[in-house]
């Protein structure tokens, strides 16, 4: 869906109401016009993302696996950097709708991920405030300024996503599954979501462990944020329907 003229302006938005697209007009075509800015600034999330998880070829003096990559089985590393992932999505959206190629797959994937990802990394920040700490205010107040971020991101894809039915089912599925291995069925090893406080590297398994109740407060964050952003995403559409702003 093209949101610009062939003068390049930026069209008017669908009228959507406000608790579906609660960015003001300006925000929303700010972000647009700066998309290739935004494009590069998550990209560079998406690397610092992966060094923060354990791939550090800088500096040299660390193992280039360490921390959550070294002690989570390979086979199931592609559902450990969710944060990375999502930013590396909300990137491949933006960069492809300026390329005029948007494709709706990517679109609904970065914007359930910009979602959870969004508030689920301030959320735990919130409860586990005491043990998060220790990182220091500097990176504390990075971590949740910049996931923050994501969410106002998220509201960017209205404008040139329709969300159909298809698209969002294919991102339900992918961040159901991580659900899944994050916190209840993790396949090989144990469950594989972002660290929290209070685990440990289990001297007999080598995998971590996930003490009660941390282990539930962060998969009740993950699964509510999954299930609301699915909801978000239909409701979008069938707004845009209602309004006549796209056509079934």
């Amino acid at each position: 869906m093209s949101v610009t003229d062939r003068d390049g302006r930026l069209s008017d938005p669908a009228d959507l109401p406000r608790w579906l697209a609660p960015l003001p007009r300006w925000l929303e075509d700010f972000g647009l016009r700066a998309a290739w800015l935004i494009v590069a600034i998550n990209l560079a999330g998406t690397a610092f993302g992966f060094w923060y998880y354990g791939f550090q070829p800088i500096p040299l003096s660390t193992p280039l696996i360490g921390l959550q990559f070294a002690n989570e089985p390979v086979s199931m590393w592609a559902f450990v950097p969710d944060s990375p992932v999502a930013t590396l999505f909300i990137g491949l959206s933006l960069a492809l709708w300026k390329l005029g190629r948007s494709n709706e797959y990517v679109n609904a994937l970065a914007f359930f991920g910009c979602w959870k990802l969004g508030f689920w990394t301030p959320y735990v920040l919130t409860v586990f405030f005491d043990g998060f700490i220790g990182v220091g205010w500097p990176m504390y107040a990075f971590l949740f300024g910049s996931h923050l971020a994501m969410v106002v991101e998220a509201f960017l894809i209205h404008r040139y996503s329709d969300f159909p039915v298809k698209a969002v089912a294919v991102a339900l599925l992918w961040y159901g599954f991580n659900d899944v291995v994050d916190y209840f069925v993790p396949i090989v090893g144990t469950p594989h979501h972002t660290n929290v406080p209070g685990q440990m590297i289990d001297a007999t398994t080598g995998f971590f462990t996930h003490p009660s109740p941390a282990h539930e407060y962060a998969a009740a964050g993950a699964v509510v944020l999954t299930l609301t952003a699915t909801f978000w995403a239909l409701s979008t559409r069938v707004k845009k329907l209602e309004v006549g702003a796209i056509e079934e």
